[in-house]
């Protein structure tokens, strides 16, 4: 399996005052150092850096599954993250996950809080499950989108 950012090209257009979901332009903020990850680099966004606030629907359509949340970004541009081991954005305790079918819709009974320890294993053993196409990370206490997870 393989975690996923939010694209490039899409972290680029919101970078560069771009939309974003509710069409409005990021906010713009200065990160305080804690509880700031870029769901672009998958780092959190240093103290004193530039960072961005925006809605992102992780979804491709609109339909009744394609939540949109806050998420935090760096302004300036930065490198993808992702790849195979735990980014450093999952540093809480616990997250949720929840798988989502080829179609983009929940499937029921995949969705649990999950102990970070624990994070890869419980993925793994979801993506076993054929009606899952990918996953997601989201945050246990505000439920914002963090990262996919893909199958490698």
């Amino acid at each position: 399996m393989r975690f996923t950012p939010i694209p490039t090209d899409l972290a680029r257009h919101y970078q560069l005052g771009g939309a974003d979901a509710y069409g409005l332009p990021p906010e713009r903020g200065v990160s305080d150092g804690t509880g700031n990850p870029c769901r672009h680099c998958l780092r959190h966004i240093p103290a004193g850096a530039g960072m961005l606030i925006l809605a992102h629907r992780p979804f491709p359509d609109l339909q009744p599954y394609a939540e949109t949340g806050p998420v935090f970004l760096c302004a300036d541009a930065c490198p993808a993250g992702g790849g195979k081991g735990l980014p450093e954005i999952l540093s809480s305790p616990d997250y949720i996950l929840r798988g989502y079918s080829a179609d983009n819709r929940i499937v029921y009974g995949s969705g649990a809080v999950v102990p970070t320890a624990r994070l890869m294993d419980e993925a793994a053993s979801r993506l076993q499950d054929a009606r899952i196409a990918y996953l997601h990370v989201r945050s246990a206490r505000n439920n914002c989108f963090q990262v996919r997870i893909d199958r490698a």
